[in-house]
């Protein structure tokens, strides 16, 4: 997994909520919380997601955007996006490409076997691409109050 002071891969193209090709390079000069999730209308996925939305005015007030990614197509992404009135943008990578980079593609376990999926993790990234926090294998119910807490006690 990406580490503190790293700089994020900026060239790996993904899918905006129009499904065109975008790259994290596009988002840059400002703060991100980049928060990869594993799948839409999922309980954790719902909580995580709904929690963002409900205190995303803490974040613009310190002028961090958020972007929610995950492997889920772009119409996936949409159908979660207007059933929970998410005011967030959400990004699709579909062939985890993004996700193998950032090192949140990993293997997991339920029921005694063993798959590839996504690690529920957050990155505050700096304007210019470093990331400043990683917050590895989130739980979602408290996950929001710690990120706020850090954002408390730190400069972005």
């Amino acid at each position: 997994m990406l580490e503190i002071n790293k700089k994020i891969p900026t060239t790996i193209a993904i899918l905006n909520e129009k499904g065109q090709e975008a790259t994290l390079n596009e988002y840059l000069g400002q703060p991100l919380i980049i928060y990869f999730y594993p799948k839409d209308n999922t309980a954790g996925c719902t909580l995580e997601a709904t929690l963002f939305k409900e205190h995303k005015h803490l974040f613009s007030e310190k002028g961090i955007r958020i972007l929610g990614i995950s492997k889920d197509s772009v119409a996936s992404h949409q159908k979660f996006k207007d059933k929970l009135s998410l005011n967030f943008e959400l990004l699709s990578d579909p062939n985890h490409k993004l996700q193998e980079a950032f090192g949140v593609w990993q293997e997991k376990r339920m029921m005694g076997k063993s798959y590839m999926g996504t690690v529920r993790s957050t990155f505050l990234i700096d304007s210019k691409g470093k990331i400043k926090k990683v917050w590895p294998r989130v739980k979602p119910k408290d996950h929001i109050k710690d990120i706020l807490s850090y954002l408390e006690q730190e400069r972005i």
